[in-house]
């Protein structure tokens, strides 16, 4: 039978809520940015082929190295050059060039699963490239994008315990310092799994909420 020591919990709990709430923040911060660089570049890919060429090496480079490699090299290897970062704008820079390379794949499909008729329509009725992206095609190609997006927040989530080996005290490090205090692996890690666990589950249903939404705003569109 196993002896289950509920207390150790209940005294570690204010730490593992503080680090819950950094992780929470780095993977907030890292998806904002990687969004951003996901949609600059998942646009231009699927509207330029000279940017999709200039664009490709970047995204076949961070899909194709591993996560831990490429945080090692910005917080370790860029200082040799001279590009110092602290170990959390290293874990954001890290995390948000990584899954914006991912998001930027999930951008140009959307984009690319709008009809081309769309387009056609909104040049016809004397729109600029930029106005039917704006107003036509990106809010179409979003609904599609959602769920996908949310599912690479999760993965982001999930990717922030790599930061632990920049010495972050995020909430896979706090596990190991209490577990370090109280060789307690069983009650430590499951507590940590059950906090992951609720934070992608959190994800999970507002990816189902705002896909409904989406679904009824264009039914009534």
């Amino acid at each position: 039978m196993i002896d289950f020591r509920f207390e150790i919990l209940q005294d570690a709990f204010p730490v593992l809520w503080e680090g819950t709430l950094v992780t929470l923040k780095i993977a907030l911060g890292a998806f904002v940015l990687a969004v951003a660089i996901g949609t600059v570049v998942g646009i231009a890919r699927s509207s330029s082929p000279k940017l999709s060429l200039f664009f490709t090496p970047y995204v076949e480079i961070f899909r194709g190295t591993p996560l831990l490699t490429q945080l090692f090299f910005i917080y370790y290897g860029l200082p040799t050059v001279g590009l110092i970062t602290d170990s959390m704008t290293a874990a954001y820079i890290g995390l948000g060039l990584n899954s914006g390379a991912y998001i930027s794949e999930i951008i140009r499909g959307s984009l690319n699963a709008v009809d081309r008729g769309q387009r056609e329509a909104a040049y016809a009725l004397g729109m600029s490239r930029f106005q039917s992206m704006r107003l036509i095609i990106l809010p179409q190609a979003m609904s599609v994008a959602i769920p996908p997006l949310v599912n690479s927040f999760s993965s982001l989530l999930k990717d922030t315990t790599l930061v632990s080996v920049l010495a972050i005290t995020e909430l896979t490090r706090v596990g190991q310092l209490i577990y370090t205090r109280t060789f307690r692996a069983f009650e430590v890690y499951l507590a940590i799994g059950v906090l992951y666990f609720l934070m992608t589950y959190a994800a999970s249903w507002c990816s189902r909420y705002l896909e409904q939404k989406f679904r009824i705003e264009g039914r009534s569109a």
